[in-house]
């Protein structure tokens, strides 16, 4: 009893800590200006210029818009926030507190996952109020957000282990990723209608699962059984934590 009384307080201080980390990204940086371009206005920008004009109506535009969204403002927080603080010091502090790295990963990508989960309310809001989209299943659409959310916002975090003091030098780095997934996963170009090199590629991308269920929410079909996009969202959670927790512990130790 002794030992599981323990783990069970370890298990809470960490998780409390990992709290305190991603209140602290809230309350310093979700209003600073390269956030806000990044993370809300680039998307928007960008879906603008390659929908317009398309002839696809809104119940197939607005889940792509919302996925993109979900993909830059979840891993736009840590790239900002850990460059600035390693400027301040005040992240030397951070990782040489008395909690696990686990920790402080998880509660970085936690910031980047509210403050994507929050934005990508805005186009939901917007399809519905002014094209009249129609949600045909909230689960798929609520499942998708969150684990989407939370798997950019933690290849965020992967990303900003890069020591560096400059978010511009990651934010260049993570460009060179998150363009490219956009083109393969289904956003603006069918699964179906990408070439087949390309379509081998499709397959390693995690806005391919993300986008497939919230398509789904919209339009009832998945090109992917659901379970496949779910597990396949979990595996790159997964895989995203451990080697950031890796490159943490690389460069802080």
């Amino acid at each position: 009893m002794n030992e599981v009384a323990r783990i069970h307080g370890q298990l809470y201080a960490e998780l409390h800590a990992a709290w305190a980390i991603a209140k602290k990204d809230i309350a310093i940086y979700y209003l600073k200006p390269n956030i806000i371009v990044s993370g809300a206005l680039f998307p928007l920008f960008m879906f603008l210029a390659f929908a317009v004009g398309k002839p696809a109506g809104p119940s197939v535009m607005i889940p792509g818009l919302i996925a993109i969204t979900i993909l830059f403002s979840a891993s736009s927080i840590e790239p900002v926030s850990i460059p600035i603080e390693r400027r301040m010091k005040t992240f030397d502090r951070l990782v040489s507190a008395p909690i696990s790295l686990n920790a402080v990963v998880l509660g970085e990508s936690l910031s980047g996952f509210l403050y994507s989960s929050g934005i990508a309310f805005v186009p939901f809001i917007a399809g519905m109020l002014i094209f009249g989209t129609q949600i045909l299943s909230f689960l798929p659409l609520v499942t998708g957000v969150i684990l989407t959310a939370f798997c950019f916002a933690t290849m965020g975090t992967l990303f900003a282990a890069y020591p560096t003091e400059s978010p511009g030098d990651i934010m260049s780095m993570l460009n060179m990723i998150r363009l490219p997934l956009i083109f393969i996963s289904g956003v603006f170009i069918p699964i179906e209608s990408i070439p087949s090199i390309g379509r081998i590629a499709v397959y390693f991308s995690p806005l391919t699962y993300g986008n497939d269920l919230i398509q789904a929410a919209y339009l009832g079909n998945t090109h992917f059984n659901p379970l496949i996009d779910v597990a396949m969202l979990c595996v790159f959670i997964l895989v995203f934590q451990i080697i950031a927790d890796r490159l943490y512990k690389k460069f802080n130790t």
